[in-house]
Formats: C-alpha cells, structure tokens, sequence
C-alpha cells in the first residue's frame, strides 16, 4: 500500500503527549497515513533519555518541535499549527491544560474542525489523580510482586483506545458531525483488560489460570514452556503426538522434561502445535534467537 493509499492520508495530528501512550498512540496514526506534529518541552520526551531506541520507534516520520506553551512567541507557534490540524492528542491532566488555555471549550470555539483526544489517568472525577501504568495494574490486582510487569499494559492498551476514539471523531466529522472530543482513561482502559481476571477466568485453578493441562506452563530440561493447547482438537493432536489417551499435568511434566525448551518448541511447530518456550527476557530477545 502506498502513502497515498493509506486511510488517514491527507489527516493532520498535533501530539502534546511524552512518554509511552500518547507516543504509541501517534504512531498508530502516523501507520494510517497521517501527517503527525508533535510538541515536546524545551527539555524533551523525557523517554529519549530513558530509552533513546524506542523513542525513536515511537517518532519515527514525524515533525518534532520544542516550544514552551507558557511563552506568548511559543503559544502563538502552537495556534498556527492548531489551525491546521484535525485531531489534537494531549495526556496532560485536564486542570494542566485549562492553565495553558487549551480546555475543550476554549480549543473547540476558537478551532471548529478540530477534534481532540485526552488521555488521563483515573476517570472522572479523579482525573486530577496522579497515576502510572503500574498503579493502575496494582488497583486491579494485575501485579505479582515483588516482579514488576514486563510490559506497559495500560499505556499500550490505552493508546489503542486512543487511536479507536480518534478514528471514531474522524469518521464522525467525515459524515457531516462537529469535531468532537473523547476521553481515554488508561485506569479504565486496564480494567477492561482486567475482565479475564474479574470474571474468574484467569484465576489460580480456573481454566486459564492453571487448571487445564493444555493450557499450561511446564518446565522443560534447561527452561520453561508454554502449551496452549486449548481446542479440544489440539488437545487431541497433542495427546496423539506424545502417543498418551489421556493426560493430567503431573503427566506431561514428566514428558517435557526430557527435552529442552527449544526442542519442544520446534517439535509442536513440525506437528502444527501451539506450543513456545518461554524466553528468558535477561537473554536474548525470542526474535534474535530465531534469526
């Protein structure tokens, strides 16, 4: 597919937001086809000193300014922009921004066309609440300490929501609506994520928590596996395929002890089972080690 030919060709996104979801969020944008602007502090996006490699991930093909909003020369640059931009993406705390003059009500009477996407925290009426992805996991019971998360789930979750809502002001504009504004709460969005676990599915002794033996971990000669064996078909195909009629869990970790967990891996692979090793995150990404 060609620039021309993406969706959101000929969209123009300002960005206000640093970190991880507002970036994650433009990203997606940008992948559609639209022209992405984004505005960083005089000091930066405090993740290109934290981890530069993915900044650059995260802002790759986009326009990158520095202006301090709380200058009258810099305030005038970001309404030059704003007068030209369809979707406005912030993550700064409502209150912070009605400082800065840029409240929905104010943006939406002085820019009609444009529409905005703010991502905070805690819903109404904590949204002054500060908050990070990992207190909004330890809120929902998403944490096992003292290992923290090995991923930013509610800032990545939530940029997804991010880009859905934009999408949706988009379409609305495209069919004749006003520009319009959406909320994206990323306390919110991880307890959407966190249904699995509130309806019982994933906990301890549930079926996707443990009380499947195709739908397990086991520990492999050198390392761990994961066996996702959970249609009744695959589950058949791999009770065939280690010629067993039945199987508990305590009969397979005997199995899958006998080889290493690459082994297996390449094993279900030949037989067109869901079955991967466990990679070490101290090691070797999975993908190098399978170039």
């Amino acid at each position: 597919m060609t620039e021309d030919s993406l969706p959101l060709t000929g969209i123009h996104v300002l960005t206000l937001c640093v970190n991880v979801p507002g970036p994650a969020a433009a990203r997606r944008l940008r992948e559609m086809g639209a022209s992405v602007t984004k505005v960083e502090p005089p000091g930066g996006d405090p993740l290109s000193n934290s981890n530069p490699p993915w900044y650059k991930a995260l802002s790759t093909d986009q326009k990158i300014i520095r202006l301090n909003l709380k200058e009258p020369g810099d305030r005038s640059r970001l309404e030059s922009y704003l007068e030209h931009t369809d979707l406005l993406l912030t993550s700064s705390r409502p209150a912070a921004l009605e400082r800065l003059g840029l409240g929905w009500e104010k943006l939406h009477s002085s820019y009609p066309h444009l529409s905005q996407v703010a991502i905070i925290g805690y819903p109404p009426p904590e949204e002054e609440v500060p908050g990070h992805d990992l207190t909004y996991l330890a809120d929902l019971g998403l944490l096992s300490p003292p290992e923290l998360p090995r991923t930013l789930l509610a800032d990545l979750a939530g940029a997804e929501r991010a880009v859905s809502c934009a999408l949706a002001l988009l379409l609305g504009r495209e069919r004749g609506q006003d520009a319009g504004y959406a909320q994206v709460s990323l306390a919110r969005v991880a307890e959407t994520f966190a249904e699995p676990l509130g309806f019982g599915i994933t906990r301890p002794g549930a079926p996707l928590g443990g009380g499947l033996p195709g739908y397990n971990l086991y520990r492999a000669s050198d390392g761990w596996i994961a066996v996702a064996a959970l249609e009744e078909h695959f589950w058949q195909s791999l009770l065939h395929e280690l010629r067993l009629r039945n199987a508990a869990k305590e009969d397979l970790q005997k199995i899958f002890l006998r080889k290493t967990a690459k082994d297996w891996e390449r094993w279900a692979a030949e037989r067109g089972l869901p079955v991967a090793a466990v990679y070490d995150p101290h090691e070797n990404s999975k993908k190098e080690e399978m170039q």
